[in-house]
């Protein structure tokens, strides 16, 4: 958790870097919590799912509105998919990559979502974006806020599947010290309310090789974003 004085610290509990027992809850912030192998038991249903979705939309590096290319490979699923380019940031309903809509968001997809910020204290959540991060080792995500939803009113949901990453969850300016958070295939950390635009961010991925993923990380990012 965080000290007095505000300096990051990872949780000792889950210092050895092993999954923790599926159904705890973590409360990290006031409206933000880590519900610790909540995804676990949809994974039959969701890896097909997911499978379908990045053959129909893949993995590309994006670059940024500063000309960078980003470690982290990207695609999305929904009536909304989140692109970057030297023109900005923003959220379209076409690929364009190809020009086509962005893959329908399937059903189990969207249950889990529901689901998972049911179990956070936010009812009637409705993404209707879900962004698909891709990892190898070394890949990271700077700390940021996910500000251009419409809707800010709607929580985060944020789920990770394959290699262990540490989670950044920082205060409301980017110079705000950040809580560690170790995080595990089929953990799901959710944030919204008076936390919804805390930045928040991933240290760079570590070397590893999951038995079901591989070496990598794939993250599933819901947002009501239209």
């Amino acid at each position: 958790m965080m000290r007095s004085d505000d300096t990051p610290i990872t949780l000792d509990l889950f210092a050895d870097e092993t999954p923790t027992t599926p159904g705890l809850t973590e409360q990290i912030g006031e409206q933000a919590f880590v519900l610790r192998g909540f995804a676990l038991p949809w994974l039959e249903r969701l890896l097909p799912a997911l499978e379908a979705v990045l053959l129909a939309a893949p993995f590309r590096q994006m670059v940024t509105p500063g000309g960078f290319t980003m470690s982290v490979a990207l695609s999305s699923c929904g009536a909304l998919g989140w692109t970057t380019d030297r023109s900005g940031y923003r959220y379209t309903a076409h690929d364009p990559q190809t020009g086509q809509p962005w893959p329908d968001m399937p059903t189990v997809f969207r249950e889990l979502a529901q689901a998972a910020a049911q179990q956070a204290h936010f009812e009637h959540f409705e993404p209707d974006a879900c962004l698909i991060n891709r990892y190898v080792p070394g890949a990271r995500m700077s700390l940021h806020q996910d500000k251009n939803e419409r809707c800010l009113s709607a929580p985060i949901v944020s789920m990770s599947l394959g290699l262990p990453a540490v989670f950044l969850f920082g205060g409301f300016e980017r110079s705000d010290k950040s809580l560690r958070v170790p995080l595990f295939h089929g953990d799901i950390v959710i944030w919204g309310g008076v936390d919804r635009l805390r930045y928040h961010g991933v240290l760079p991925l570590k070397q590893g090789q999951h038995p079901k993923l591989g070496v990598q990380r794939i993250n599933l990012t819901f947002r009501t974003a239209g």
